[in-house]
């Protein structure tokens, strides 16, 4: 089959590659757990005791079938007694074996309910809090869609192997080695002959986990890349629209659309051939067992008996013994796509978040006699706090908006310089544009100003003050940027606005529409200040979300303005 072709179009949808290869999945699954742990560890102790409480009601139940038939229903058959009261007590006594065990399932069932969504509460919360500290080339460099999959396919893994697949595991091994040392106890051939069939299940579920575990993977990747490829077109919809590209993007999707067909396909082929075969290489093992176990119990063989009821106990084991094996080899694939996706979710959370060094702040400020000193009311006035440690003095100075750029080197990797020597100065108040060819870095000199990247060489000074000294926060709240993508958000008018200055009064919101010549045309629209942008601001303009745009950054009220065409 071809391959897809990596499709480059509207949107600038970098290649997602493919995903990560389980290099640790033992470290990735411990440390979910310690994850788990650190929240619910309590609720997790609950719910392993629930698991051991059902297997051993399980066992016992099943145990206790032999005295039923040989010391109970066998006796009263011989003896031709009508007494049923011991047989009563005695399948009461089964039922409360059983009891106990739908009690515990029950308990764990609810406990782990609350486990799950509380982790994955959790995990959201933890990534998307620590992706807004990740620095902008963390995005330049990831597809949206695929990050976007973290958020959706990943976690949607993790909550089915948390609900399903551990407690399973856990139960099925627990299972295993009761019913094992059961099953021992009453007859060793028919226990070596129940292990010679396990065998065969164990390989014929290796070999199929290996394919389908391999094709889960590329499904995996391939739905980030269909995803990646769909967000791309909804974005670039009028790009598509206006070259008439309508037909070649169709013929792009179907290419990655017939990669996650033909990923899903086999993944879930494979997988789904595993269960029958378990089922009947596990009724093989039951005959078997039974009409052996029947001539064992008759007449005996090489010196091994058996009663009426440990047969029928042991044939209730084989079930109980292969029914374990076949769920763990069912959870290897949904065990195998979690913790991809959790590698995935892990290393986004072991991304280093950007670096702040800076220790320059920007306060509120007011002059005593010819002095700038620092104030907590408005003034209209800010100045940088410069804490000098060498001489352990503080310094004010006032914020005028002085840019100066000298020698600056700059690269997105070290080894390809963009920008060489750059030099450039802009007074307070004074307007500049940057006039260049597509590539020229117009848009790369004003990411530096606010520390979007960092400099290889040179300085960049804010007021006189290197800029690499001044905190992110307090340099980026100085700055008033109109990006030449307008992003506004699902809320009002008036909210949109606002997110310039978010404890501005409503009478500031109009003042700075007014400035941005905004005010007009927001009073035709219906509700004016209060309506609702949707999804994307289709409902207004490309010009009007531009205008919009221009009145958040006014609203800011900073001392150097950037708009980016």
């Amino acid at each position: 089959m071809e391959k897809a072709k990596t499709v480059k179009g509207p949107g600038n949808r970098r290649n997602m590659g493919p995903r990560p290869k389980l290099n640790n999945p033992l470290k990735t699954l411990s440390r979910l757990i310690k994850y788990m742990g650190k929240y619910y560890g309590i609720h997790m102790v609950i719910v392993v005791l629930c698991i051991i409480a059902n297997v051993f009601a399980s066992v016992n139940g099943t145990w206790f079938m032999k005295a039923l038939v040989d010391e109970y229903i066998l006796p009263m058959i011989k003896e031709g007694s009508n007494d049923f009261g011991p047989l009563l007590k005695a399948m009461i006594r089964v039922g409360g074996f059983y009891g106990v065990g739908v009690i515990a399932s029950l308990i764990q069932a609810e406990i782990m309910v609350f486990v799950t969504q509380g982790t994955l509460k959790h995990l959201r919360d933890d990534m998307f809090n620590h992706m807004q500290g990740l620095p902008i080339k963390y995005f330049d460099t990831h597809s949206h869609g695929d990050i976007m999959s973290m958020y959706t396919n990943d976690i949607d893994t993790l909550r089915q192997m948390i609900s399903q697949s551990m407690p399973q595991m856990f139960n099925s091994a627990m299972t295993i080695v009761s019913v094992f040392a059961c099953m021992v106890a009453l007859s060793i051939p028919l226990t070596l002959l129940t292990l010679i069939m396990i065998g065969v299940i164990t390989l014929g579920s290796k070999k199929l986990t290996s394919l389908s575990g391999k094709y889960f993977i590329a499904q995996q990747k391939d739905i980030g890349a269909v995803n990646g490829y769909i967000e791309e077109m909804m974005e670039g919809q009028k790009v598509v629209k206006v070259f008439c590209h309508e037909e070649k993007s169709m013929e792009e999707f179907n290419k990655l659309n017939d990669h996650l067909f033909e990923s899903a396909n086999n993944a879930n082929k494979f997988a789904n051939v595993m269960g029958p075969f378990n089922a009947q290489v596990g009724n093989v093992s039951y005959v078997l067992c039974a009409c052996i176990g029947a001539i064992i119990a008759i007449k005996g063989i090489a010196g091994f008996t058996m009663t009426p009821g440990s047969l029928i106990s042991f044939l209730t084991y084989n079930k109980q013994f292969a029914q374990p094996i076949n769920q763990i080899t069912m959870q290897m694939n949904s065990i195998v796509m979690a913790i991809a996706g959790g590698e995935r979710i892990f290393k986004l959370l072991d991304e280093k978040p950007e670096v702040d060094d800076g220790y320059v702040t920007l306060v509120r400020a007011k002059k005593v006699d010819g002095n700038i000193v620092e104030c907590e009311n408005r003034t209209g006035m800010w100045a940088w706090k410069h804490y000098h440690k060498d001489t352990d003095t503080t310094t004010y100075v006032e914020m005028k908006g002085e840019i100066v750029f000298n020698g600056v080197d700059f690269g997105y990797t070290d080894d390809k310089i963009v920008l060489h020597d750059v030099k450039l100065y802009a007074n307070p108040g004074e307007k500049l544009a940057f006039v260049g060819s597509t590539g020229a870095g117009k848009t790369t000199i004003t990411n530096l100003i606010n520390r979007f990247y960092d400099i290889q060489d040179g300085k960049i000074r804010y007021d006189g003050i290197n800029i690499n000294k001044i905190k992110k926060a307090d340099l980026r709240r100085s700055l008033g940027i109109v990006l030449q993508e307008t992003n506004l958000f699902s809320a009002t008018v008036m909210e949109n606005i606002r997110y310039g200055k978010l404890d501005a009064t409503d009478e500031e919101v109009i003042q700075a529409a007014k400035a941005a010549h905004v005010h007009r045309f927001v009073k035709t629209l219906p509700g004016g200040y209060d309506m609702e942008l949707n999804e994307e601001a289709s409902n207004v303009s490309q010009g009007q979300k531009q205008l919009l745009t221009i009145a958040r950054a006014i609203l800011a009220d900073p001392k150097i303005q950037e708009q980016k065409y």
